[in-house]
């Protein structure tokens, strides 16, 4: 039977194959059983709904955490490369982004936008950088 953490650990797989592990590294000491509560609830239950599309769910993802603000930047960063996984150009994710100037500020937006910038960069760069 699947479970929703098998459910969750297959979208994982298909956007960041690393995070389950980087998770597991940074958190699991400090709270047991974080990972597998987050890659459960979060990507098995939430991101595997029924409605919206892997790379739409990312979009608003990544819009979300941009009108949050910057203390969302690790995340932001994160999910940005996810939403390229998921299939979004990089003017998709721009442009959710920028839409965030109007609900979150401009400052959030260009929060937003630096760090697309860096992940973008981040994609260009040599292997081994």
């Amino acid at each position: 039977m699947t479970t929703h953490l098998d459910i969750g650990r297959e979208i994982i797989d298909r956007l960041d194959p690393l995070l389950e592990d980087a998770l597991r590294a940074k958190f699991e000491e400090v709270v047991p059983g974080f990972t597998d509560s987050l890659v459960e609830w979060a990507y098995g239950r939430h991101y595997a709904r029924p409605g919206l599309d892997l790379k739409t769910r990312q979009l608003c993802t990544v819009a979300a955490l941009t009108a949050l603000g910057g203390q969302t930047g690790p995340q932001l960063k994160a999910n940005i490369r996810n939403t390229l996984s998921a299939g979004a150009s990089r003017t998709e994710v721009t442009e959710a982004i920028w839409q965030m100037a109007v609900y979150g500020g401009l400052p959030a937006a260009i929060n937003g936008l630096n760090a697309a910038i860096e992940v973008f960069a981040e994609n260009e760069a040599p292997a081994g950088r």
